[in-house]
């Protein structure tokens, strides 16, 4: 029997010793996130956008009845990057489902307001979220809800430190390696 190496070594996250629920744990999380990914899809499919469109739009929507909204509002909602946002958020202008307007008060901000024609689609495309939506969350009881939605902040925050720490392990391994080559007996320098 071929003892496997362990993927993860917190105490909290081992059963007797093995990562085995760990590993399932995870693949469970990265099916459930397929599936979250092709709903989020399917919805722009029936407005006839992109998946990252309707997420902007629908963001946009729901931001911009606390405040006004900036691309940088919109970036740091997502976690995606202002230039990432700054050209889907052209392409939906390009659509008439939003509106850039200079911020009155600060003339270097613009901020971005869902139009009617926008309004009205995700009006429509509600009677279809709701359907799907009270499906696909329909094992949380209203105290798991609770639980996981405090949870969801930390969750993201490990996300971008795991996927940071990945970076820059890959560029130092990367640099190691290419000094390795560099140095090995018939390696052209």
């Amino acid at each position: 029997m071929t003892v496997k190496p362990l993927t993860v070594s917190r105490a909290e996250l081992l059963v007797d010793g093995s990562d085995t629920q760990f590993r399932a744990f995870v693949h469970g999380m990265l099916a459930f996130a397929a599936q979250l990914e092709a709903v989020r899809d399917g919805f722009a499919t029936l407005l006839g956008l992109t998946g990252i469109q309707y997420t902007i739009l629908i963001s946009i929507s729901h931001l911009q009845s606390d405040s006004d909204v900036t691309v940088g509002a919109v970036a740091d909602h997502l976690h995606l990057s202002g230039a990432f946002v700054t050209t889907e958020t052209g392409k939906l202008l390009h659509l008439g489902l939003i509106t850039k307007v200079q911020d009155w008060k600060d003339r270097r901000r613009v901020c971005l307001r869902v139009t009617g024609k926008g309004r009205e689609l995700l009006s429509d495309l509600a009677r279809v979220q709701v359907q799907v939506n009270d499906v696909l969350f329909d094992f949380l009881s209203a105290e798991q809800f609770h639980a996981v939605g405090a949870a969801i902040d930390r969750i993201v925050t490990c996300g971008d430190r795991a996927i940071a720490l990945l970076d820059y392990l890959s560029v130092r391994d990367s640099g190691a390696a290419a000094q390795e080559t560099k140095t090995k007996p018939g390696s052209k320098k």
